[in-house]
């Protein structure tokens, strides 16, 4: 079956109903406080995910350093190219790279003028994943060496969190949880029929079966090993589990 899939592990949530350019939940690379994400029981994954991951696939990383890329910019911004930090910080961007810096002032290093000489949108999600490989090929300290030493999805984590956005409270686990998640949807190896771990109920659930979330009490579906919505075309509930 095909499923639309939704946001549902983000703030961007409450921006998007307020009218907001975007949104973000994360650390700025000038060592700023995490604006952690809600940590939400059900999330679905989103095709900005999607496409982020086959980008550096194609770029020659290896499914785990790719997915320990992603799984970065997803606690960074949920890869919304128009992402604002919440409470108003200088974030910007998937990777928030920040206002006064890499986003638009940093000489020779910054989205702003990357978009500019290439005639792209800066808010774009292909411009901004571009920015994050120049990036990483121009300058060695935003830890390409490492990244391409890593073996394991924590170690891709580990030097893409350390060396490109030097957050300050990194908060590792999330950015761990959420690239093992893209590894195990996007990689070659994801099962079909793949069960989902719920932490509403604190254990792995079977393909099709449907779980209210504690998080919002909204009702998702497993399918393939991820959460989806279980109002967008679904299957026939194989368990009903309601709060």
């Amino acid at each position: 079956m095909k499923h639309t899939l939704i946001r549902i592990g983000s703030i961007c949530l409450v921006a998007s109903a307020l009218g907001a350019a975007g949104c973000a939940t994360a650390d700025s690379d000038d060592g700023s406080p995490d604006d952690t994400a809600l940590d939400l029981s059900e999330r679905a994954l989103s095709s900005n995910e999607h496409t982020a991951f086959n980008f550096f696939v194609s770029k020659g990383l290896t499914q785990k350093q790719a997915a320990g890329v992603v799984g970065n910019l997803i606690q960074e911004s949920n890869v919304i190219p128009t992402a604002v930090q919440f409470g108003g910080g200088p974030g910007r961007g998937i990777a928030q790279w920040s206002v006064g810096g890499r986003w638009d002032k940093s000489s020779g290093d910054n989205v702003k003028a990357y978009a500019s000489q290439h005639g792209e949108s800066m808010t774009a999600l292909n411009t901004q994943l571009n920015f994050i490989w120049f990036e990483l090929t121009t300058f060695s300290g935003y830890g390409l060496a490492q990244l391409r030493a890593a073996t394991t999805v924590s170690a891709a984590v580990t030097a893409f969190q350390d060396k490109y956005e030097i957050c300050g409270t990194c908060d590792s686990s999330k950015r761990l949880q959420y690239a093992n998640q893209v590894l195990a949807e996007f990689g070659s190896g994801a099962a079909t029929g793949a069960s989902c771990f719920s932490n509403t109920l604190g254990r792995e659930m079977p393909e099709n079966s449907c779980v209210q979330s504690r998080s919002d009490s909204l009702w998702y579906q497993c399918s393939n090993g991820s959460w989806v919505d279980r109002w967008t075309d679904p299957d026939a509930c194989n368990g009903v589990f309601p709060l």
